[in-house]
């Protein structure tokens, strides 16, 4: 039976008007009646009809790259480097592609919110970023949504995050247990066995990734895993000060700290200085990423280099059809370990 206009109303308790501007987009509407509208769009499985949907059939010349968050560098190197392969002279014959950067803010529904509105749009291709949530359930509904855009024509690219399953995209996934284990020998390797570790979001591929790297490289050399010695947060300047202190606050004999990302990174070493150690004398810091003020910290951060720009670029010619896929369409993108002045062999 085929689902109407008037059936996704009456699902969302609104009028058939109110879903045809949501669908449109061509007359303001209130964020939550928005997304309950959206979210009846995917319940029902609404599809246009008649001659709207001939129209649905051709792809735009849009492009939608999903972000956590755009004032994080870590985002916001990888979105500007997809962008300017999106939007230059090399894209579509007759005319340039439009880059949308969608804002997700790390929330799960907002990520699915903006996946319905590009196939809405007919995106041309969609790039998400970052580590994915995991949860079964999202994942699914993730998993359903990148299928109905693959079946409509949309290009679908993976940057920096797992290969989802049963899914036809192509993803550019970071190495991140990989980089996490050799950052961890090489502090271990200078003679550190007391190591506080600041991890992500505990919900975070990422985060996970990261943390099975540190563990695996402790574990190898015999070294045992205090669980006190993880603390979880944001991947921010203040959850690296405010871990800091409570890994201090556990254990004031640690002589390392290695923090999830360079944001969080800079965050333990104010937090060291507040407590009146020096870096690297009294304790080493290290970080992850290889973000561009990483260099300029004093001192300057020792950290895992992932190649965001050009994972970005890579990912923005595979969006627009200028790269072929990595076989399989699966790429492994490894870091490098960056060795600067912020870690160093622990005091006597």
């Amino acid at each position: 039976m085929t689902v109407t206009l008037a059936d996704v109303a009456a699902r969302a308790q609104v009028s058939p008007a109110t879903v045809s501007r949501v669908l449109n987009g061509n007359y303001p509407v209130a964020a939550s009646t928005r997304e309950r509208v959206l979210r009846a769009v995917d319940e029902l499985d609404y599809v246009l009809n008649g001659p709207a949907s001939a129209l649905a059939a051709a792809t735009s010349d849009l492009v939608g790259i999903l972000v956590d968050d755009i004032a994080d560098p870590f985002f916001g190197v990888m979105a500007g480097a997809i962008q300017s392969e999106i939007g230059g002279p090399g894209g579509r014959a007759g005319g340039e592609r439009l880059a949308v950067v969608c804002n997700t803010g790390g929330s799960p529904d907002r990520e699915l919110t903006y996946l319905t509105l590009l196939q809405r749009q007919r995106a041309a291709a969609v790039v998400l970023t970052g580590g994915a949530v995991e949860d079964a359930a999202h994942q699914a509904a993730v998993a359903q949504k990148l299928r109905r855009l693959a079946d409509a024509g949309t290009r679908v690219v993976l940057c920096g995050r797992p290969p989802a399953e049963d899914t036809p995209s192509v993803a550019l996934t970071f190495d991140n247990r990989g980089g996490a284990r050799e950052l961890t020998q090489h502090l271990i390797g200078l003679g550190h066995r007391r190591l506080g570790y600041i991890a992500g979001p505990e919900e975070r591929t990422t985060t996970r990734q990261r943390l099975e790297g540190h563990r695996a490289a402790l574990a190898t050399a015999g070294i045992a895993q205090d669980p006190g010695l993880v603390v979880h947060g944001r991947y921010d300047r203040r959850s690296g000060h405010e871990a800091t202190l409570e890994l201090l606050r556990r254990d004031p004999s640690l002589t390392a700290v290695v923090a999830a990302n360079d944001s969080v990174a800079l965050g333990a070493c104010a937090a060291l200085r507040q407590s009146g150690l020096r870096i690297p004398e009294d304790v080493s810091v290290a970080g992850f990423d290889d973000l561009p003020f990483s260099i300029d910290a004093v001192p300057s951060l020792t950290t895992v280099r992932l190649p965001l720009a050009e994972a970005g670029a890579r990912a923005g010619r595979i969006a627009t059809g200028r790269e072929e896929p990595p076989p399989g369409a699966i790429a492994m993108v490894r870091g490098e370990l960056m060795v600067r002045g912020s870690s160093a062999v622990p005091r006597g």
